[in-house]
């Protein structure tokens, strides 16, 4: 990925107790917000993600989220995803969310509200 522009938010790290983290990073690029999620993303998140749609709604632009390193995500991260394709304009562009992922997306009907990609359009 390249450098992260000036404007870019620092990444929130909230870990659950155990030894696990999940992190959050907003990127504000020129034509996007791009979420970078990694780890677990969980309810014990949950104000950190809304941090991160609420900075999304205010930049205005069409959001990217690249979950390629999510390792388990629970009810809060399909919130996030909800949000944004209701509150962002456009349809959220998820960049390879693994099986975890694609798994909520399926059972939760998320995945009718977000396209999906398999290589980072940046690149």
């Amino acid at each position: 990925m390249p450098d992260a522009p000036s404007d870019a938010v620092p990444p929130r790290n909230q870990g659950s107790g155990d030894g696990s983290t999940g992190i959050v990073q907003t990127l504000l690029e020129d034509d996007c917000t791009r979420l970078v999620l990694s780890g677990e993303i969980d309810v014990a998140m949950s104000d950190e993600l809304t941090e991160a749609v609420a900075e999304a709604e205010k930049a205005g632009l069409p959001v990217k989220v690249d979950v390629r390193h999510v390792e388990f995500m629970d009810s809060a991260g399909i919130a996030l995803l909800a949000r944004l394709a209701s509150h962002t304009p456009g349809r959220p562009l998820l960049i390879r969310p693994p099986d975890v992922v694609r798994f909520l997306l399926e059972a939760t009907h998320i995945g009718d509200l977000v396209d999906v990609v398999e290589h980072d359009p940046a690149n």
